[in-house]
Parts: C-alpha cells; structure tokens; sequence
C-alpha cells in the first residue's frame, strides 16, 4: 500500500500537467513553408463534436488542432441533424463554437463560427463560415438558408460532393440548383477531398466554376483513430495563403481561391499557387564536385513533413538513383548528378507526381544553380 500511495504522488504532477498543457510539439506537426507575398494557413474548416452527430466535446477539436500545429479550425455542426439532443439538448445551434473559442483562449489557434446546411441533394451538404449567428441558418427552405449565410458574408462551400450516400457512383456533378447558387454569389467553394476521399471530377468543377479547391477531416471521432497509421499519416487540410494570420487575412485568401489541399502524402491546387508552394518547400542547399569525381553532389533540403515523389525531366541522368527521385522531409537527402564534364552552373527540371493542379495534370519544379567552387 505505501509503494502504490508513493507512485500516485509522483504521477500526480505529470497528470496535471499534462491535463493543462496541449502544446503542439506533443503531436504530428503538419510544416509547409510560406510563399513569397503571403503566410501559410493550416486549417480544417469540417468537423463536428456532441453537439450535432460527433463523439467527443469540442474542447477535444482545439487540442488535436494544437497537436497537429493548425492554424484555423471552425466546428460545423449540423443545424438541422441533432442526434445527441436527448442528451445534449441545446437551442443554441453556436453553443460548440463558443466551448471550443474558450479553450483555444490562451493559444494561437483561430476559431471561425461555422454550421453545416444539411439537406438531400440537391443542394446536399454545405458549411457556411465566418457566420454571426447559426441559429438564423435553421430555415425550412434551402435557398434561404443560403441566402441568410450571404447576409451574414459567410463564404459557402459544398461538403463531398462525391458522397456515395447522396451520389452512389461517386462522381461529382453540378445541379441547376449549384449552378443558381454560384451564379448568385451564394456558393464559393467545393471540398476536392473530404475524410478519405478524392474527387477528380470536383476538381474540375472548381476550376471550370471559379471556386475555391476545399479539402477536410469532417471528423466525427478521434482525429488519431481516422489519420494516423500506415497509410494515413495526417488528417487532410486546406492551406490557405493569406497576407495576414487573421480571420480577416484567411478570408481574403479564401475568397481569392488561393488555396492547397494537403491529403494522403498529395498537394491539389491551382497551380499559381501549388507552384510556389512546392518551389518554397524544396531547396538546394548547395553543389559541388569532389575532388576526384566529374559527378555533381547537389545537397537538397525538404522543409515540409511531407515525401515529394519527382521524375527526372532534366538533360542530366543520376549516378545514385533513377528516374523517380523521393525527396524525404528535412535535410541529407543527395542527389549525383552526372554532368560528365564540370560546369559551374546548371538547370535540374522534374515532374511532381504527388501533386497535381488538374485531373491526371501534374506541375513541375526547376531548380537553377551554381556549383560551389
């Protein structure tokens, strides 16, 4: 009894502290550099607690955010879709925005009010963000649930538009009911990836449209049961390029479509934007030849958490590797290059197969040098 009285009061501490302390270093940090002219914003713009059809409290969506070094979250609960009411009976549909607003007080994590308007296609499932009230959301008829999200200036994008319980082939179309909504200003973005899943064909429809690319968790359960493991390393996010880190700074960048979605080791993106990102996150540290080697030694840095799978468009072939080059986070990773004769400068060109600006498009990098005397 005293050795078991003795272990609980050292433990005592440790609980405490880790009861009271959610900093991000405790989990998997989603890193990408910014770009030239703007900040990069982590965010996740879909998920839900017990306070619509979620499993856990709201305050757990601010900590699993910290873990995972977000910079923006909002909790989009069904207005309409309330299964936990017997249990959780509350009128005030902004009610989980404000618990999670309270527990990301004293750390640098933005809360965006948001609600999902939760209808049978269509319009299907849609988040409103950066709302004032959602209560005033919960209308009889669709279009005016839109109309009061565009009275509140909430920027509106469609939840899985790819959802098998509301498309059972799983293919993306546009309605005349979506097409009324873009052309009135009332529907600005489409989710290109949601939970597991990827959609070509809403990739398309947000570059034929105009509308921003989305991609989110939409996680109900424990963010470590759904992302992480073998094949999922992180949840999916939308960055966003914004001048300031800001809600005000995150809604320009939402609006201006200027957004990557990160999901499954893949960058989706326009390629204004996707460019530059992967351009910022790849770097040449430096090159040089040995002293009795013609062969190139370029040392190349990765600055993100996530492995960039490039093939060799170059005049140059490697002397360490093929044509499929994995540039693994941080530094030491080395390419040898055979250049055959020494040069002092020179043009290494590849094709990023792990992003993509289109369907079946992928973007390329250039790198330009000089070797190290």
């Amino acid at each position: 009894m005293k050795k078991f009285i003795i272990v609980l009061t050292l433990l005592m501490p440790v609980l405490t502290f880790a009861q009271t302390n959610h900093s991000h270093t405790l989990g998997r940090v989603i890193k990408f550099p910014d770009i030239e002219g703007y900040k990069t914003i982590k965010t996740d713009f879909h998920m839900h607690s017990v306070f619509s059809d979620g499993n856990v409290w709201p305050t757990i969506r601010v900590q699993e955010a910290l873990m995972d070094g977000l910079d923006a979250i909002s909790l989009t609960e069904h207005i309409e879709y309330q299964p936990h009411k017997a249990d959780i009976p509350h009128p005030d549909r902004n009610r989980a925005h404000e618990i999670a607003l309270a527990e990301a007080k004293n750390h640098d994590l933005i809360i965006i009010r948001g609600s999902e308007i939760t209808r049978a296609m269509p319009p299907g499932h849609n988040n409103a963000i950066f709302i004032s009230d959602a209560n005033k959301l919960l209308l009889k008829d669709s279009v005016e649930s839109f109309r009061e999200a565009k009275r509140q200036n909430a920027f509106v994008f469609w939840n899985h538009p790819n959802w098998t319980w509301q498309r059972k082939d799983g293919v993306a179309q546009l309605t005349d009911m979506h097409r009324n909504l873009i052309r009135e200003k009332m529907l600005h973005g489409i989710e290109v990836v949601n939970d597991q899943t990827y959609s070509d064909e809403a990739l398309q429809i947000a570059l034929d449209n105009n509308l921003t690319i989305m991609g989110t968790s939409d996680v109900h359960g424990l963010i470590d049961w759904d992302f992480t493991g073998p094949k999922v390393s992180h949840r999916p996010v939308t960055l966003v390029f914004a001048k300031e880190k800001n809600e005000e700074g995150i809604k320009d960048g939402l609006i201006n479509r200027r957004t990557v979605v990160y999901f499954k080791n893949l960058l989706i993106g326009r390629n204004e934007f996707l460019q530059p990102l992967i351009q910022a996150s790849l770097v040449i540290k430096r090159a040089f030849y040995s002293d009795k080697s013609n062969v190139l030694t370029v040392e190349l840095e990765n600055k993100t958490n996530n492995e960039f799978i490039l093939r060799n468009k170059s005049v140059y072939n490697f002397h360490n590797i093929n044509d499929v080059v994995v540039i693994k986070p941080g530094e030491g990773n080395i390419l040898e290059v055979k250049t055959r004769q020494r040069i002092t400068e020179g043009k290494l060109a590849f094709e990023v197969m792990n992003a993509v600006n289109a369907p079946a498009s992928h973007p390329t990098l250039t790198w330009n040098f000089k070797v190290q005397p």
